[in-house]
């Protein structure tokens, strides 16, 4: 099985390459290294790890490159909500129709399965928790937006028999993770390696579902394992961890002593989110592995 990584020198995709391959698979990442970081290029290199450099925005080129892929991963994406707040359109045209290239060249290039990696930002501000994949999709960034559209896109290119899998991340973290992407923990690691307090944006007790990036390869390898296609699954860790609470495990870490600096409250962000993984466990048998202290230990490692 020849697996193709959209977005595989960023973080997500840097992870989840060197976590197939491990497991035995025959992976090949596709970037256009805009956003790649020294430290995911490095570790693709050490792992031995096949880049290619393209656009996911340039459908013939992507069609070349799908040729020889069973199976395409998209993890490619921007992914910072406060930027999406400020530069709506960009979002729109690399996430959205970044995704309808891909899809399109996907179909065209015959590949059998195209997993989209799509985040809890579809949902929303929640009315229920936890949140299940049929919760009402009612984004409130650009970026949220841009992921549901991205959905809306493979969905559509499935009626021509594109086979297709989502995955809806919530808050992912691990090593190589950078600013935007569940900044929250980098912004607290950074500060705290230089002996400084976290900072928390309004009163702390917002609750995100931080999932350790090596689980989120797991349900990826299981989605390719059981062969299911047509699904929309929820990877998260299935508990809720109040932002102040991540706060004090950090500054423990740390041996950092007081309180975190407070302040105020963010535009876009949602105040509590966590998922209900019971679908993934039921069709898959996802069941994440790293809780939150043990995953801060192993990314401290790096």
């Amino acid at each position: 099985m020849e697996i193709l990584i959209t977005g595989g020198a960023g973080f997500i995709g840097h992870n989840l390459a060197i976590y197939l391959k491990n497991n035995g698979f025959s992976v090949k990442v596709l970037d256009s290294f805009e956003r790649s970081t020294d430290f995911a290029v490095r570790r693709l290199r050490e792992a031995d790890i096949p880049m290619v450099k393209a656009s996911i925005v340039d459908t013939e080129e992507m069609r070349v490159f799908l040729k020889e892929a069973d199976v395409v991963i998209h993890a490619a994406a921007y992914v910072d909500v406060a930027e999406s707040m400020e530069k709506p359109l960009i979002y729109l045209e690399n996430n959205t129709l970044g995704t309808a290239s891909v899809a399109k060249a996907s179909l065209e290039a015959g590949v059998d399965l195209l997993i989209y990696l799509s985040s809890a930002a579809v949902y929303g501000n929640p009315i229920k928790l936890p949140i299940d994949e049929n919760h009402p999709t009612r984004p409130i960034s650009p970026y949220g937006l841009s992921k549901l559209m991205g959905e809306e896109v493979v969905r559509f290119f499935s009626t021509y028999g594109l086979k297709q899998v989502v995955l809806r991340l919530f808050n992912v973290y691990g090593p190589g993770q950078n600013a935007a992407y569940a900044g929250v923990v980098t912004r607290f690691l950074e500060r705290a390696r230089s002996g400084l307090l976290p900072i928390v944006y309004g009163d702390g007790g917002q609750t995100r579902d931080f999932i350790y990036v090596d689980d989120v390869a797991e349900a990826v390898k299981l989605v390719l394992k059981t062969g299911c296609v047509d699904e929309i699954f929820n990877i998260g860790s299935g508990k809720p961890v109040k932002i102040r609470d991540l706060a004090a495990s950090i500054m423990r870490l740390f041996g950092l002593e007081g309180e975190p600096i407070y302040t105020s409250e963010r535009r876009g962000d949602i105040k509590h989110s966590y998922a209900d993984i019971s679908r993934a466990r039921t069709v898959i048998g996802f069941n994440p592995r790293v809780d939150l202290e043990h995953g801060l230990k192993k990314l401290l490692e790096y």
